[in-house]
């Protein structure tokens, strides 16, 4: 029995995805949690074998609650299921130590084949990802402006592109107006970008938001 964690702050989708993965037979959820925090410390108390995390969270973000699993010394294989496609938040998933990364729209059999990967030691990663990863790997010219930028600058800078005002993405994120704004004038700095259309415009062109 693959017992599981699984981290997101929408009842809804836990709900779905408990049941789907219950369904299976060979996978049991025994723990659920809606922020990064509570991760965090169910880790501390629990046995898991795989913990299916979401990225996007309040407070404590899914890429800096992946980073705080991966420093501990024993800690259960992470796998990312996000609404983001791929091309936005994957590398830098693995890169982070995730074990792999899904989007939400993948069918059942996927998900499932997925954390059956992680659960054996294993890394799931789509072949188009593995294409990515190989290419950055051997990267020699100068790196896309949104490579250069944090993960939380990166995800500040998604928000923006998105359209949401300051306020709103503090309220999400959980941190002061002052310290997304500070974010803000950090991305505009290191991308050498003037305002928040020109981020959009950036980001539409590669991709970045749906």
């Amino acid at each position: 029995m693959i017992k599981i964690l699984i981290a997101d702050d929408h009842p809804i989708v836990r709900a779905g995805l408990k049941q789907i993965l219950n369904d299976a037979g060979h996978i049991q959820v025994t723990a659920e949690a809606d922020n990064g925090s509570e991760v965090l410390a169910l880790i501390k108390k629990k046995i898991f074998d795989v913990i299916l995390l979401d990225i996007s969270m309040p407070g404590k973000g899914g890429i800096d609650t992946l980073k705080q699993i991966s420093d501990m010394k024993k800690h259960p294989p992470v796998l990312i299921i996000s609404t983001h496609p791929e091309e936005q938040y994957a590398i830098r998933s693995i890169r982070a130590g995730a074990a792999g990364y899904i989007t939400k729209i993948s069918e059942t059999s996927k998900l499932i084949g997925a954390i059956e990967k992680v659960a054996s030691g294993r890394k799931y990663i789509s072949e188009t990802l593995a294409e990515r990863l190989a290419y950055d790997i051997g990267l020699d010219k100068k790196r896309p402006l949104h490579e250069t930028l944090s993960d939380r600058e990166y995800e500040v800078f998604c928000k923006i592109a998105s359209g949401k005002t300051v306020s709103e993405i503090a309220n999400e994120m959980a941190l002061s107006v002052k310290t997304i704004s500070t974010y803000r004038a950090r991305i505009l700095e290191k991308t050498n970008m003037k305002n928040n259309a020109e981020i959009t415009h950036y980001a539409i062109k590669n991709n970045l938001v749906e």
